[in-house]
């Protein structure tokens, strides 16, 4: 069963209904155990890095306890910041730090939020965009983004270039929503469920 983690700033129901479609089971649930049991897990997001504060005491020791024992975690837009050390947008509050650097807004020489469709670039193998040809359109809504890092295996370009997705491990971010993405965000959730 795959756990989307509910912490009331998830785009949830989308969520839900992409993993439906491809046939998995999933539960959307705030309960540690559920989380602890899960054979991969959703964070979802949606909003100010400040929500990611629900996303402490035993949600966060459940996730992490998930993470040590290697099951595959993907965060989504708000998800995937909380898996770095920190965002510009709440200086005091701290990620997960699995991936180093700090979020950051976009320069004040575009539009931000960056709200719309944008080419994923590829850089390199990745078990999550398989399949996905390079420069293929997702779906972004954010106003802060997550650094270029040596696990960046997709970036976009959007007053300079920003991770678009990130993979180590069992660990997976990405900045855009693929459950409001087409034909590639549905080719990366089966990527992901199929791990």
């Amino acid at each position: 069963m795959i756990a989307i983690v509910d912490y009331q700033a998830g785009n949830l129901a989308s969520v839900r209904k992409a993993l439906d479609y491809h046939g998995y089971e999933s539960a959307i649930t705030a309960d540690p155990e559920v989380i602890a049991g899960a054979s991969k897990i959703v964070l979802p997001g949606v909003g100010h890095f400040e929500a990611t504060k629900a996303l402490s005491g035993a949600l966060r020791e459940a996730i992490v306890k998930a993470i040590d024992r290697k099951i595959p975690l993907l965060g989504i837009c708000l998800g995937m910041q909380w898996m770095f050390e920190s965002s510009q947008e709440a200086p005091k509050l701290r990620g997960l730090g699995l991936f180093a650097g700090e979020c950051e807004k976009f320069p004040v020489e575009v539009k931000s939020p960056h709200v719309g469709w944008n080419q994923l670039q590829g850089r390199g193998a990745s078990r999550l965009l398989r399949g996905i040809p390079d420069e293929a359109f997702v779906y972004f809504t954010h106003s802060y983004r997550a650094p270029v890092v040596e696990a960046t295996v997709g970036d976009c370009v959007y007053g300079g270039t920003f991770s678009a997705a990130v993979e180590r491990g069992n660990l997976f971010g990405v900045q855009f929503h693929p459950e409001k993405s087409g034909t590639a965000g549905l080719q990366l959730l089966r990527n992901f469920c199929e791990l």
